[in-house]
C-alpha cells in the first residue's frame, strides 16, 4: 500500500507532494558498463608506448644510438628538481588520471538504466530512465485538468511537475499522485523510487 508523502506548506496557486510507493529490493545491483572507449584508449596508449620503448631498447642493444627523446627525457629527469613546475604539473596529471581510472574500475556506470525486478535468477532486465519518464508522463496526461507534465526519473526519486488549467489543484495533485504511484509500481523496478508531485497554474497573461 502506498504511503503518503509529507506535504510541505504550498505556495499560492501551488501544491506539492503525492503518494510514494514502497521501496522494493533495497540492494538491487546496477548494470555495469563495459567502458570500451576508455579501455581501448588506455590499451592503445600503453601498446604504443611499450612498442616505441622496446624498439629503442633493441636498437641500443644492436649498438645504435638511443633515440633523442629518450636521451632528453633521461637528462630532464636527472637534472630537474622536484619542485619544478613541469614536474609538479606532470605528477598532478598522473594522479588525476590514476584516480579517474580507479573510479571507472570501481563504479558500475550506466546510470540511465534502472534495474527491474528479477522473477527468475537467470534473467536480468533494465529500463531506460527516459523511457520510464515518458510512460509516466503519458499516464499523468490522462488525468482531467492536466495541461502539461514534466517527469524526471532518477534511481531514487520520480519528480513530476504538472500544469493544471482547471479543477482544484489539490484534487489534481491527488489524482496525478495516485496515477503515477500506480505507474511506478507497474514499471516493475527492483527499487521503487519515491514520488514527488508538484502542480501549479499557468501564468496569466
Amino acid at each position: 500500500m502506498s504511503a503518503p508523502v509529507p506535504l510541505e506548506k504550498p505556495a499560492p496557486e501551488e501544491t506539492e507532494g503525492g503518494p510514494a510507493p514502497a521501496h522494493g529490493h533495497a540492494h538491487a545491483h546496477r548494470f555495469w558498463s563495459a567502458r570500451r572507449v576508455p579501455a581501448a584508449f588506455l590499451a592503445a596508449l600503453l601498446l604504443a608506448g611499450a612498442g616505441v620503448l622496446l624498439y629503442d631498447v633493441v636498437a641500443v642493444r644492436a649498438h645504435h644510438p638511443a633515440m633523442a627523446w629518450r636521451r632528453r627525457l633521461a637528462h630532464e629527469l636527472a637534472t630537474r628538481p622536484l619542485d619544478d613546475p613541469w614536474v609538479t604539473t606532470g605528477a598532478a596529471l598522473a594522479v588525476v588520471l590514476g584516480l579517474w581510472l580507479i573510479v571507472l574500475a570501481l563504479t558500475p556506470g550506466r546510470r540511465r538504466v534502472l534495474p527491474m525486478r528479477r522473477d527468475t535468477p537467470d534473467v536480468r532486465a533494465g529500463l531506460d530512465r527516459r523511457a520510464a519518464a515518458l510512460v509516466l508522463r503519458d499516464r499523468a496526461m490522462e488525468v482531467p485538468g492536466v495541461q502539461s507534465v514534466r517527469v524526471d526519473v532518477t534511481r531514487r526519486r520520480v519528480r513530476a511537475r504538472a500544469r493544471s488549467h482547471f479543477r482544484d489543484l489539490d484534487e489534481v495533485r491527488t489524482d496525478v499522485g495516485a496515477v503515477l504511484a500506480a505507474g511506478v509500481r507497474e514499471l516493475g523496478l527492483a527499487r521503487e523510487p519515491s514520488l514527488s508531485v508538484h502542480v501549479h497554474r499557468p501564468a496569466k497573461r
